[in-house]
């Protein structure tokens, strides 16, 4: 199903797209060397509940998945991609989390996601495999709007990692959002242009650019949730869910100090 939000569902969207925007900042100031994974997790918790929210994870039980996901939060570490299931796990300096988030609010939801390194390690490797994400999402946004077609922003997310040497797996991508979490259209993060779904004001999407530094290629980790690099490479993700609007294209998961 394609949904097509109304203008006061779209102002509500605004609020839980602020909503998400600042937990995954207030996750990213706690997180440091020694944080534990199921801390974030227990934060996470915290978070929603006291924003009167309702995590779309906690209950999320497809078919890619083995059973209810259990937790509130995504924490992928390394060489660990998507839906990286809480675990005790200690971060350590120049680890590079994910953090995935996804919430309901007064029934819109919205989903973004932050890669970045914990501690002062910087690895050339992972910072370009963070940079390049974040360019491809960019992209991405820059390329959406009213009357586009759908390859054309896969394409530009395609044209930024494919540039940058990175493998695209097509397997998982964007998808559109609203009164649930997981909706019509799926947006590859490869595609070509000119073709697919012509996208309509009152469209929310989740633009989510991911790589794998040397594969494109994913395993299941035995957690039955955690997607991870055939290769053990280290990998990034960033996320937005944007708004198509008469005009252009709203950033609704910008941070506290980008909004307007």
């Amino acid at each position: 199903m394609i949904e097509i939000l109304s203008p006061s569902e779209i102002d509500r969207a605004r609020v839980t797209g602020a909503l998400v925007a600042d937990i995954l900042q207030t996750l990213r100031e706690r997180t440091t060397v020694g944080t534990n994974l199921l801390e974030i997790d227990r934060w996470t918790r915290e978070l929603i509940e006291k924003a009167g929210a309702q995590s779309c994870y906690v209950d999320y039980a497809p078919s890619f998945g083995r059973g209810p996901f259990g937790h509130y939060v995504c924490t992928s570490v390394n060489d660990a991609v998507l839906h990286g299931r809480p675990r005790d796990q200690r971060l350590a300096d120049g680890d590079l989390l994910t953090l995935d988030l996804a919430v309901l609010k007064d029934g819109i939801a919205a989903d973004s996601a932050i890669s970045f390194l914990v501690g002062d390690a910087r690895p050339a490797e992972s910072v370009a495999l963070i940079e390049a994400t974040q360019r491809a999402l960019a992209a991405a946004i820059q390329a959406a709007g009213p009357g586009v077609r759908l390859g054309d922003v896969s394409h530009a997310i395609g044209q930024v990692l494919t540039g940058s040497g990175y493998p695209v797996n097509t397997e998982f991508g964007g998808h559109g959002i609203g009164s649930t979490m997981h909706q019509d259209p799926h947006v590859p993060n490869t595609g070509r242009p000119g073709r697919g779904y012509t996208l309509r004001p009152g469209l929310l999407l989740a633009l989510e650019p991911w790589v794998m530094a040397d594969t494109d290629e994913l395993v299941t980790d035995t957690d039955g949730w955690t997607l991870r690099s055939a290769t053990g490479a280290r990998t990034a993700h960033s996320e937005h869910t944007v708004a198509i609007t008469e005009d252009g294209v709203e950033v609704l998961t910008l941070p506290a100090h980008l909004r307007v």
